[in-house]
C-alpha cells in the first residue's frame, strides 16, 4: 500500500552544522518557518482532500527536527497531535540527525503521536562524513538506530550518492550496512551542487566533479535492488523537483523524474537477462499495465537499445503481475484460414 504525506519544512533553525551540499531554500524552496497555525490550517486542508487517511502521516521534514528549540518542537507537535486520532491521521513523521537521538526526547516523540523517525545518514564513512562537515559519525548511526527501534517508532534511513570524497564501493558498503540496520523505509538522494553551497565552490575550483547522471542512474538501481531484495521499501529517490532547485543548480545527478529513470534501467536489467536464456529475437514481454511506461523507459529507450541488440518487443499488459515481475515468449505469426 502507498503512503502518502503532509509535508511541512522546518528549514535549518535546529541544524548545527552548514553541509558541504546543503541549501535548504533552494532544495524545499522555503525559508520560513511553519508556525502551529500553519500546521493546523495544513492539517484541516488534507482532510478535505485525502482519501486514503489510514495511509497517511503528517510529515516534518528538514532534517534536524529535535535539534530545533524545544518550545517551538512541541508547539508543531502539539498542532498536529489531534489530526492523528482515529478517522484522522495515521501518525507523525520526523526527519532528523543521528546525533540528535536521546531516550528523553524518544519518550517525549511517543507522547506526542510520533510514529515514524527518519535518520539523515548520508554515508556510513567516517571520512566522507567529515569531508562534507555533517558533524556526526557512523558511531551516531549505530547508537540511534537501537534506540528508535526500541521505542518502537518505524525507523527510515536516508543515504546520498556522489558525495565529495565518495566512491561507488564506499557507497555500496553504506548501502549494506543500512541493510543490516534493517529499516522500515530508506530514501536515496543523489547529490546535486547547488548554488551558495561549499560543494558549488570546490566544483567551480575542479576540486570536485559530481557523477553524472547516467552514472548514478546506474549506482542507484543497483541500490534500489539490493534494498528490494533485503525487503526494505525505497520511499524516496532523488530530490523533489521544483523551479527553486532548476534554478539554483549547478551540476549534479538531478532529474524530474529520476526514479523513473532507474526503474526504466531495472527493468531493462530484468528484461536482459531473461533474454539470454531464450534463442527467439522476436518476444511478446507481458507486465502489470501500470508498469508499461516504465519497461518501455523514458523517451522509449529501453525498446530502443532491444531493437539496437536484435531484438523485436510487443508489449501485453496482466493486471495480477507484480511490478518487475515480467513474462516473456516467443511472438508466432497467426496464420488465418478462410473458408
Amino acid at each position: 500500500m502507498k503512503h502518502s504525506n503532509i509535508a511541512f519544512f522546518v528549514p535549518h533553525v535546529g541544524c548545527p552544522h552548514t553541509c558541504s551540499f546543503c541549501n535548504q531554500r533552494s532544495i524545499s524552496g522555503t525559508t520560513v518557518l511553519p508556525t502551529a497555525r500553519d500546521i493546523e490550517k495544513g492539517c484541516r486542508q488534507a482532510l478535505t482532500e485525502i482519501t486514503d487517511r489510514e495511509h497517511t502521516e503528517i510529515a516534518f521534514f528538514g532534517g534536524s527536527f529535535t535539534a530545533i528549540p524545544r518550545d517551538y518542537m512541541l508547539s508543531l507537535l502539539k498542532a498536529a497531535e489531534p489530526f492523528c486520532q482515529e478517522g484522522m491521521f495515521s501518525g507523525i513523521r520526523i526527519s532528523t540527525r543521528p546525533d540528535c537521538i536521546s531516550r528523553e526526547m524518544l519518550e517525549l516523540l511517543r507522547e506526542h503521536h510520533v510514529t515514524a523517525i527518519e535518520l539523515g545518514v548520508q554515508s556510513l564513512n567516517d571520512c566522507v562524513l567529515a569531508l562534507n562537515e555533517r558533524g556526526h559519525t557512523a558511531a551516531d548511526v549505530a547508537n540511534a538506530v537501537p534506540l528508535i527501534k526500541a521505542y518502537g517508532f518505524s525507523l527510515g534511513l536516508q543515504m546520498m550518492t556522489g558525495l565529495y570524497g565518495d566512491s561507488k564501493e564506499s557507497t555500496y558498503r553504506t548501502a549494506e550496512k543500512i541493510i543490516a540496520y534493517r529499516p522500515d523505509t530508506v530514501r536515496i538522494y543523489p547529490t546535486v551542487v547547488i548554488k551558495g553551497t561549499k560543494l558549488c565552490e570546490w566544483y567551480e575550483s575542479g576540486v570536485y566533479l559530481p557523477p553524472t547522471l547516467a552514472e548514478s542512474v546506474e549506482l542507484v538501481s543497483d541500490l534500489m535492488m539490493r534494498f528490494a531484495g533485503a525487503g526494505i521499501a525505497v520511499i524516496r529517490v532523488g530530490l523533489h523537483a521544483s523551479e527553486e532547485l532548476e534554478r539554483n543548480m549547478v551540476a549534479g545527478a538531478y532529474h524530474p523524474a529520476f526514479r523513473e529513470l532507474c526503474e526504466g534501467e531495472i527493468y531493462y536489467r530484468i528484461l536482459t537477462k531473461m533474454l539470454c536464456k531464450v534463442t527467439y529475437r522476436d518476444v511478446v514481454v507481458t507486465v502489470h499495465p501500470k508498469e508499461v511506461s516504465k519497461l518501455v523507459g523514458q523517451s522509449k529507450v529501453n525498446k530502443i537499445r532491444l531493437n539496437q541488440a536484435g531484438y523485436r518487443m510487443t508489449i501485453e499488459q496482466d493486471n495480477r503481475l507484480k511490478p518487475f515481475e515480467l513474462r516473456i515468449k516467443e511472438k508466432r505469426e497467426v496464420d488465418y484460414e478462410y473458408r
